[in-house]
C-alpha cells in the first residue's frame, strides 16, 4: 500500500513537473514568434551583404601598411575611406579602412597644434561622420549626425567635410564614425592620434613608444555575420567577436631587447568586449588614462580596458624570451599573441626611471580643486535599464529565464561583475532594436535617452549619481561616455576611490552605482551615451548644454 502511495506521488511530481515545462517551453515560444515577427515585418530590413558591405558592387583592394603621419601646426591632411581585402585566419575578408592602411593611420601632433583633416567618403552606400573622441572642440567638428543631435549631416560616398582639429592636451586619443558605430567600427573605421608634449621632461624616460589598438569581429568563415540597415542586431549581450585582433592582426609580434622600457599606449575600440590585458613575466607600469595621468604611478599584473576607454603602461623585460600577451578572464587566457625580447641588451636603459614610481603632484593639485565638492549633494541621477519595446515594460529575471531556457546557452546568474564573452548566443543573435531598448532614465524628472536635456553653465561641477539597475534580468556592465568634458569617478558603489584620474568613459559593472564629478568646461552642445555601439544605436544616449 505504501509503495503504491509513492509511485502516485511519484508520478503527479513528474506530471506536474512536465506541465512546467510544456508552460515554459510556450511561453519561449511566443516571445520567439514574436521576435521572428518584428525581424521579418519591419519595414524595408535590407541586410548589409558582408561580401559586398553596401548594396552596390564596388571591388576592394589590398591593404597597405600601417601609415604614420606627422603633422605640424597649420598642416592639412586627407583621409580616403575605402574598401580593402584583409586576409584573417587564411580567408580573404572585406572590411574598410582610412587610406587603405591596416592597421589604420596613427596621426602624430605636437601639443598645441591645430591641424585641418579632410575626410573622403569614397565607399558606396556608406554615410559616415568623423568623432574625434574626447579632443576640446567645437561641437560643429564633433561630428554627431542630425538624427541624433540635429547638427551635422553624414558625409555620404563621393562627398567629402573638412575637420578643423585642435589638441591643447597631451595623450593619446583616437577618432571613429559617429553613425552607425555597430557597423563602421567593427569594419574597421578607427584609429589614433598621439598628442606628443612639448616639454621633453613631460614623462619619464622610455626607450620607444607603441600604439596597440584591441579588437575583435564576429565571422562566418569569410564573412562579417550580417548587419541591418533599420536596426541593428545582438542588442541584448552585443556582438561579441570570435576572432581577436592586436592592431588589426591575428599574427602581432611585438619585439623588444633585454632591459629595454616601451610605453605602451592601449585603446579597446571592440563593439562590446572588455579586455583584461596582461603579459606574464613582463613588468608592467600603470601611468595614465583617458584624459591626464593618475595621482600615483602603480605596478599593475593586468589591466581591465573597456570599450573606448584609453591606458598608458610603461613596459620593462628583465629577460629574454617569448612571452604571451593575454585577454585573461576568469574562465579563459585567450593569446592574443606574443612579445619576442631578444637577448640583444639595449644599448640605454631607462630600468631606473621604471622602477621609480613617480607621484603626479601636478595632477594633485589639481584635483585639490574639486574635493571639496566630493561629499556635496547628488546633482543628478540616472538609471540603465533594459526595456521590452512590445509590452513596454523593462525586462524581468523570469521573462529573460524563460527565453533562455530552450535556446542558447542558460545565462549565468553568477556574481561576475564583468561578462568577458557572450554566454546565451542565440538569445542575443535575435534580439533586436526592434523589440528591446536600452534607456538612461533621469529618476528626477523621469524622462528618457534624448528626451533629457540638462542645462548647465560653464564652470558648473555637476555630481551625478548612475545606478546600473540591479533588479532586472540580466543586468551587465556598460561603459558611459561624456562628450567634450572630463570627470573623475569618485565613488564605486559607495566607496571613496582612491588613486583618482581623469575620464571621458567609465566602465559601470553589473549592478554597480557610481558617483561622478563632471567638470563643465567646455561650451556647446553635446552627448553622452552608451559606448557599447548596440546600445548606443538602440537608444541609449542623452543630451546636455554647457552654456557661457
Amino acid at each position: 500500500m505504501k509503495k503504491n502511495n509513492i509511485i502516485i506521488i511519484l508520478v503527479v511530481l513528474l506530471t506536474l513537473f512536465l506541465w512546467y515545462i510544456i508552460y515554459l517551453y510556450s511561453i519561449n515560444y511566443m516571445n520567439m514568434w514574436n521576435m521572428h515577427w518584428n525581424m521579418n515585418n519591419s519595414t524595408n530590413n535590407k541586410i548589409i551583404k558582408s561580401e559586398l558591405i553596401y548594396w552596390k558592387w564596388q571591388e576592394a583592394v589590398e591593404e597597405k601598411k600601417q601609415e604614420i603621419v606627422n603633422l605640424k601646426d597649420g598642416d592639412n591632411y586627407t583621409i580616403e575611406i575605402v574598401k580593402i581585402k584583409k586576409n584573417i585566419w587564411w580567408k580573404q575578408v572585406e572590411m574598410l579602412a582610412y587610406n587603405w592602411s591596416i592597421p589604420w593611420p596613427l596621426i602624430k601632433v605636437k601639443e598645441g597644434a591645430k591641424v585641418n583633416l579632410t575626410i573622403v567618403n569614397k565607399v558606396a552606400d556608406l554615410e559616415t561622420t568623423l568623432h574625434s573622441h574626447w579632443l576640446r572642440l567645437s561641437d560643429m567638428f564633433d561630428w554627431v549626425v542630425k538624427d541624433m543631435m540635429w547638427k551635422q549631416e553624414p558625409i555620404l560616398e563621393g562627398d567629402s567635410f573638412t575637420y578643423e582639429l585642435s589638441f591643447p592636451d597631451v595623450w593619446a586619443f583616437w577618432y571613429h564614425p559617429h553613425l552607425r558605430e555597430d557597423i563602421q567600427q567593427e569594419l574597421w573605421l578607427y584609429g589614433n592620434y598621439i598628442v606628443e608634449p612639448t616639454d621633453d621632461n613631460y614623462y619619464s624616460k622610455v626607450n620607444r613608444e607603441e600604439s596597440i589598438i584591441l579588437d575583435d569581429i564576429s565571422l562566418n568563415w569569410n564573412k562579417l555575420k550580417p548587419f541591418y540597415k533599420e536596426f541593428t542586431n545582438y542588442v541584448l549581450m552585443w556582438r561579441f567577436g570570435s576572432t581577436m585582433f592586436i592592431n588589426g592582426n591575428t599574427d602581432y609580434v611585438f619585439n623588444m631587447k633585454k632591459w629595454e622600457v616601451v610605453r605602451v599606449y592601449l585603446t579597446d575600440v571592440a563593439n562590446t568586449r572588455i579586455f583584461n590585458f596582461k603579459i606574464p613575466w613582463v613588468k608592467m607600469k600603470l601611468i595614465w588614462s583617458d584624459i591626464w595621468k593618475y595621482e600615483k604611478e602603480t605596478f599593475i599584473d593586468s589591466i581591465v580596458i573597456s570599450p573606448w576607454e584609453r591606458y598608458i603602461v610603461d613596459l620593462y623585460a628583465p629577460d629574454s624570451g617569448t612571452f604571451e600577451i593575454q585577454n585573461s578572464t576568469p574562465d579563459n587566457n585567450y593569446v592574443l599573441w606574443k612579445i619576442l625580447v631578444s637577448n640583444e641588451e639595449i644599448d640605454i636603459s631607462y630600468k631606473s626611471d621604471f622602477e621609480y614610481l613617480n607621484v603626479n603632484y601636478d595632477v594633485i593639485k589639481d584635483i585639490d580643486n574639486y574635493r571639496e565638492y566630493f561629499d556635496k549633494k547628488v546633482d543628478k541621477n540616472l538609471s540603465l535599464e533594459l526595456w521590452n519595446l512590445w509590452k513596454k515594460w523593462w525586462i524581468t529575471d523570469e521573462q529573460m529565464w524563460n527565453m533562455n531556457m530552450w535556446h542558447g546557452m542558460m545565462w549565468d546568474n553568477s556574481n561576475q561583475d564583468i561578462e568577458w564573452d557572450d554566454n546565451m548566443p542565440m538569445m542575443n543573435q535575435l534580439s533586436t532594436s526592434l523589440n528591446y531598448e536600452w534607456k538612461i532614465i533621469d529618476k528626477d524628472t523621469k524622462k528618457e535617452n534624448m528626451d533629457i536635456n540638462w542645462q548647465f553653465k560653464k564652470w558648473d561641477i555637476v555630481k551625478i549619481h548612475i545606478e546600473n539597475k540591479k533588479d532586472w534580468a540580466h543586468p551587465m556592465q556598460h561603459p558611459f561616455h561624456i562628450h567634450g568634458q572630463r570627470f573623475l569617478v569618485i565613488n564605486r558603489d559607495w566607496e571613496r576611490q582612491e588613486n583618482l584620474v581623469w575620464k571621458d568613459t567609465v566602465l559601470l559593472k553589473t549592478w554597480e552605482n557610481i558617483d561622478i564629478l563632471v567638470d563643465m568646461s567646455n561650451t556647446w552642445e553635446w552627448m553622452s551615451h552608451c559606448h557599447i555601439s548596440e546600445h548606443l544605436f538602440s537608444g541609449m544616449m542623452m543630451h546636455f548644454s554647457v552654456k557661457e
